[in-house]
C-alpha cells in the first residue's frame, strides 16, 4: 500500500570533466563560472537536479531517473538542462496523481562554493518544481573523489502528497 504522504532519498555523483573537454559547469539549476571545471555526464551533468529526481520519482513510486531519461549520449536526457529535467518531472508527478511539497538537497564538493550563490539556486530549483527546495554544501574535509577535487556529489530528499490525477 502506498501512503498519500510519501518521502523518497536521491542520490547523484560525477567526476569533472577532463579539462580538454571545455563544459560549462552546471550545479543547482545555475551556471559557475569561477574556474571549476565542468562536470562529465551525458545533461549538463548537475548532481543536485538529478538526486532531486530521484529523491521525487522514489517518493512517489515512479521509477527512478534512468527509467524516465536513459543513460548515453543518444538518451532522452542527453543535452537537457537541469531546470528543463526539474519540469519534466514535476509535470510527470502531476500526471500520476503526485505533487511536490518540498525538498532539500545536499552538495558535497570542495568546489564551486555554494553560499555565494545559494538563495539564487533554490529560487531557480524551486521556481523549475513550483514547490520549495531548500539547498545547503558541505565538504568530506579532504576524504574521498569529492574532498580531493575529483568530483561533486548530491543528496536529496523529497517530500510528495498524493492528489487527483490531472
Amino acid at each position: 500500500m502506498i501512503p498519500d504522504v510519501s518521502t523518497g532519498i536521491g542520490f547523484d555523483a560525477h567526476r569533472f570533466a577532463d579539462s580538454g573537454e571545455r563544459r560549462p559547469l552546471w550545479l543547482a539549476c545555475l551556471q559557475w563560472d569561477d574556474g571549476t571545471p565542468g562536470i562529465a555526464g551525458d545533461s549538463d551533468g548537475d548532481v543536485a537536479v538529478h538526486a532531486l529526481i530521484d529523491a521525487m520519482l522514489s517518493a512517489s513510486h515512479l521509477g527512478d531517473i534512468g527509467s524516465h531519461f536513459g543513460q548515453g549520449p543518444q538518451s532522452k536526457g542527453a543535452g537537457m538542462h537541469g531546470a528543463e529535467m526539474l519540469r519534466w518531472t514535476a509535470d510527470f508527478l502531476r500526471e500520476h496523481g503526485w505533487s511536490l511539497i518540498n525538498a532539500s538537497v545536499v552538495v558535497v564538493a570542495r568546489a564551486p562554493r555554494l553560499s555565494a550563490r545559494r538563495d539564487q539556486a533554490q529560487e531557480a530549483m524551486s521556481r523549475a518544481l513550483g514547490a520549495p527546495v531548500s539547498l545547503t554544501a558541505t565538504t568530506t574535509d579532504g576524504l574521498g573523489f569529492t574532498g580531493s577535487g575529483e568530483g561533486v556529489a548530491a543528496m536529496a530528499t523529497a517530500l510528495v502528497r498524493r492528489r487527483e490525477a490531472v
